[in-house]
């Protein structure tokens, strides 16, 4: 998590608030009273931290099993949930639980421009597990699924190098909310709506970098010039 989140967080909850902690199994938040995932709570990471929440207050469970999550509405005042949407095979349950349960929230996923650039994980594009693209839209997340075409297209990624010019910040979407949020699914009608979406992305934020940009495009030159021709892309610059 973003070290700008958590002290904002750590501003955001004071002593008495209620906060609960959704996937964080792995590195649970240690400011978290509960703690809901997949993995025992002796299989969490240590962190050395002292943890408020305990053995009583972590719930072991499939967070995406369809079965309302055992607070009442409005019960918790903060729900962190924290490189987990992105993973699991139904986000928008998850979401609308949070907006059930809690008063207010922080999300935090990989952005599109880490989770579009060849190498972060491996020799593929993105991380190799990750399901879903996640962007904010005027307060709202929408999630896209991730093609297996994004691995081979050079259209549709960056390349490895553009990770490094990359800030922590630019790496991920950090999603504070108050009083509910918005998601949705963008579902794509066919092949060329998908390949719009994959390409159109890179192109533009290539163009959007100058420097960087221009870095870019000496790598896939030939491949840019010919979406630049595209009559999607000139309608759209």
């Amino acid at each position: 998590m973003l070290a700008d989140s958590v002290a904002r967080i750590d501003q955001l909850v004071d002593e008495g608030a209620v906060v609960l902690d959704i996937g964080g199994g792995y590195s649970p938040f240690p400011r978290a009273d509960w703690v809901m995932d997949i993995l025992p709570f002796e299989d969490r990471a240590a962190s050395g931290t002292p943890e408020r929440f305990s053995a009583q207050t972590w719930i072991t469970r499939d967070i995406c099993d369809r079965e309302p999550y055992p607070f009442e509405d409005g019960s918790v005042d903060f729900v962190l949930c924290s490189h987990t949407l992105e993973d699991v095979r139904d986000p928008l349950w998850v979401c609308s639980e949070m907006n059930r349960i809690a008063r207010a929230g922080y999300v935090e996923v990989p952005s599109r421009l880490e989770e579009q650039t060849y190498g972060v994980h491996g020799p593929w594009v993105g991380w190799a597990h990750h399901r879903w693209f996640v962007e904010e839209h005027d307060g709202a997340l929408e999630f896209a699924l991730k093609p297996h075409v994004i691995h081979r297209r050079k259209t549709d990624h960056f390349p490895a190098a553009f990770l490094g010019e990359l800030s922590a910040e630019e790496r991920v979407l950090s999603f504070f909310w108050s009083g509910g949020f918005g998601f949705s699914e963008r579902i794509f009608l066919g092949p060329e709506e998908v390949d719009r979406y994959l390409a159109d992305f890179v192109t533009r934020e290539l163009a959007a970098r100058g420097g960087r940009g221009a870095f870019a495009r000496r790598r896939f030159p030939a491949a840019l010039r010919a979406w630049s021709r595209r009559p999607e892309w000139l309608s759209r610059h």
